[in-house]
């Protein structure tokens, strides 16, 4: 088990190790980069515009001077843009060449119900579906051996979510926070459980963990349901300053999740203070229906569907086969 009063200064050498980060360019992934660029590990930025990515590397190099950093476009909202990142990817850097892949990246409460180009609503898209599809096409880029990590970034709200396949895109009904963003992050949090649970299955070196940031103060909270009069945004305004912390002490629970050798396959980790608002990172409680293997299994089918993408976590031989299994029936199909 970590150390309650683990610190970014146990995080131990990064050097030689490659990582690939969502939402490198602001908050919690901003500052998740920062250290591991400052331990030496070769950090690759993808953003949606060049600009954030430009932003993002000039602020770290004046942190760090000899940062390795490699500038990227990803747009988590539109699959085609995480198949052109992948594709990029695979070209840049021939075979298996990932030491550590963060899924970051996500926006919060949007207040009203958009849909992304893809036809799916905004924040499982971003929050989950990107990421998800993200994981399964660089999966074959990940070293096969201990150390290689994936570490999906959650939230406290995953307590409060239900994944409701009949309203997975909140067709049926949208609310922005408790609802369509509670449901995202449980999500995020049941993949992150369920990827370890592939992988002890088929003996896998590569560890599966996931975080939380508490309640930490990103643009997360500028964009979503602090934008405008609301009760709710009334209340965060007042309880902000008690119980809120800043996106470098947010990040501290993701850069133990990636880094430290104590933690577990399977692991949640976030701030230890009152109600993992805030306060030094340590083991989190993993909500009930996080750990339902019935429904994440069947969450799992159903966004290969709708991502289009057969994820195995077995060898390439096994991963092939099944792709071809599937083209054969989608063929009998058609």
């Amino acid at each position: 088990m970590p150390n309650s009063k683990w610190k970014v200064s146990d995080i131990p050498s990064q050097s030689g190790r490659r990582v690939v980060i969502t939402g490198a360019n602001s908050g919690i992934g901003f500052h998740t980069a920062l250290e591991l660029a400052r331990r030496g590990a070769e950090v690759v930025l993808p953003a949606r515009t060049e600009a954030k990515v430009a932003d993002a590397a000039q602020r770290i190099r004046a942190a760090v001077p000899d940062a390795k950093l490699t500038p990227a476009i990803l747009d988590l909202a539109s699959l085609a843009s995480v198949r052109s990142f992948a594709t990029w990817y695979a070209e840049k850097y021939p075979g298996q060449s990932i030491d550590l892949l963060i899924n970051n990246a996500g926006v919060m409460a949007v207040p009203k119900r958009e849909l992304t180009v893809d036809a799916f609503e905004r924040q499982f898209a971003t929050n989950y579906l990107g990421p998800f599809l993200l994981t399964a096409l660089l999966f074959p880029q990940l070293r096969p051996q201990a150390g290689t990590r994936v570490v999906t970034v959650a939230s406290t709200a995953a307590n409060f979510g239900k994944i409701e396949f009949d309203n997975l895109q909140s067709e049926r009904k949208y609310s922005p926070m408790w609802g369509t963003y509670s449901q995202s992050k449980l999500a995020d949090l049941m993949f992150a459980i369920d990827l370890q649970r592939r992988l002890s299955a088929k003996q896998s070196p590569i560890l599966s963990t996931a975080a939380h940031p508490g309640y930490s103060v990103t643009n997360l909270q500028t964009s979503g349901p602090g934008n405008g009069f609301s009760l709710l945004s009334m209340m965060m305004a007042m309880m902000k300053p008690i119980v809120s912390q800043d996106a470098a002490h947010g990040a501290w629970p993701t850069l133990l999740a990636a880094t430290s050798p104590d933690a577990v396959p399977g692991g949640y980790y976030g701030p230890q203070g009152f109600q993992e608002l805030k306060g030094e990172p340590g083991v989190a409680k993993i909500p009930t229906a996080a750990n339902d293997a019935a429904v994440a299994k069947r969450l799992w089918l159903e966004t290969e569907r709708l991502t289009g993408v057969i994820f195995d976590v077995g060898s390439q031989v096994e991963r092939e086969v099944r792709r071809n299994v599937a083209d054969s029936v989608m063929e009998s199909l058609s």
